[in-house]
């Protein structure tokens, strides 16, 4: 008769880790900051980690993966944890997630100009003639195309925008 694959009722660190394809430190630095709660130890003190452990842990690494930030992902947490999610709620964040992901679009459309410019202004001189160089020591004249179109955000000359 062949064993069974089934995952352990409890595994350790190492173990959660392998499964969840998130190394060891992140899983201990999501503890520290709330967003992974804290499982039972062991009475030789190693932490024991079940299934639900490992649930929470792909949802985080697959909202990472998305790019949500793990403030909003904590939000999501606290309301699948008291069961008073609903999908509006979800839509609404997707939506919102969607515009963020558009402006950080076009800001990168509007920073591939900019450096295609600077890079077709370079001549191969030595650095004191460098386009390149001139660019990061001058302040922007036209920073507008610099500028991020999200408001509250950096841009390239690495000043933050206020919100409006």
């Amino acid at each position: 008769m062949a064993r069974s694959a089934a995952i352990p009722s409890e595994f350790s660190i190492g173990a959660l880790a392998a499964r969840s394809g998130i190394k060891i430190e992140t899983i201990r630095y999501y503890e520290r900051i709330g967003i992974m709660p804290k499982p039972p130890r062991s009475a030789a003190g190693y932490r024991r980690y079940t299934s639900e452990h490992l649930k929470r842990l792909i949802f985080i690494r697959r909202g990472r993966e998305l790019d949500f930030s793990l403030d909003v992902l904590r939000g999501l947490l606290r309301l699948v944890d008291g069961h008073t999610h609903t999908c509006t709620e979800g839509r609404a964040l997707a939506l919102e997630h969607l515009e963020d992901i558009r402006g950080k679009i076009a800001d990168l459309k509007r920073l591939e100009r900019a450096m295609a410019e600077i890079a077709a202004r370079c001549t191969g001189k030595p650095i004191p003639d460098c386009a390149l160089v001139d660019t990061l020591f001058s302040a922007p004249t036209d920073s507008s195309k610099f500028q991020s179109a999200r408001p509250g955000r950096r841009n390239i000359s690495g000043f933050t925008e206020p919100a409006s």
